[in-house]
């Protein structure tokens, strides 16, 4: 499984010869100018929430590729009136997608679309591919049920947490998070983007490190194989 950071939360998963996309917001992102949107063309687009940094490029993907969407009913249904396929999930829920299995998670944040149009929960999400398993948190705030995570649907290889602070979790929660997910391996995500967001690169890592965690910091356009 190869995960290449768009910048945000904004990732791109290839495995077992699908394309997926996360949260795609990329033209307004200034920090991932050298990103091509026409280049995109992803199997699916994995959304956890309506806010406009998730879902900005979302209908301009969708319209050059042969793509499905992959979120909560709300949203499902929203771009689907713009003519855009999806496969409606809610909290707790699973489906067997050809790439492999996704797991609708809780997580704690607001959500809706920058027409004020209701976005229903927001949602993290765990993928089970090519005998890895993945958590992508989406934008949340740290919250004890995460250790059900690891109690119910077993070990995490990589668990991808927003560190931004302000409107999630920041560098301490994000490490308390990786413990509640009895996960060592952490990806980090949703941070530099705004003024709001900007992250200690410098202490994050130091934290990480000194709980003997793995923190990985992707530059925009970087990948990492799992």
């Amino acid at each position: 499984m190869k995960i290449t950071f768009l910048g945000h939360s904004c990732l791109l998963i290839q495995a077992n010869g699908k394309t997926i996309i996360t949260d795609p917001f990329i033209r307004a992102n200034e920090l991932a100018k050298h990103i091509n949107v026409t280049d995109l063309k992803p199997d699916y687009i994995l959304i956890t929430h309506a806010h406009q940094d998730h879902t900005l490029d979302v209908e301009e993907i969708a319209n050059q590729s042969k793509t499905t969407l992959i979120s909560n009913w709300e949203i499902v249904n929203y771009f689907e009136k713009k003519g855009i396929k999806g496969h409606p999930m809610n909290t707790g829920g699973s489906w067997n997608f050809d790439f492999g299995k996704v797991i609708c998670t809780l997580a704690h944040h607001s959500s809706s679309f920058a027409d004020g149009t209701y976005g229903g929960n927001p949602n993290g999400y765990i993928l089970e591919v090519e005998n890895k398993r993945i958590y992508i948190a989406g934008d949340t705030a740290l919250f004890t049920d995460m250790r059900l995570i690891p109690l119910t649907i077993g070990k995490l290889d990589l668990a991808v947490l927003p560190m931004g602070d302000n409107f999630t979790m920041g560098i301490k929660d994000s490490l308390i998070a990786s413990d509640f997910l009895e996960c060592k391996t952490v990806l980090a995500y949703h941070y530099d983007t705004f003024g709001y967001i900007k992250l200690d690169k410098k202490l994050a890592s130091q934290t990480f490190s000194e709980n003997e965690k793995n923190l990985i910091l992707l530059e925009i356009g970087q990948s990492m194989n799992l």
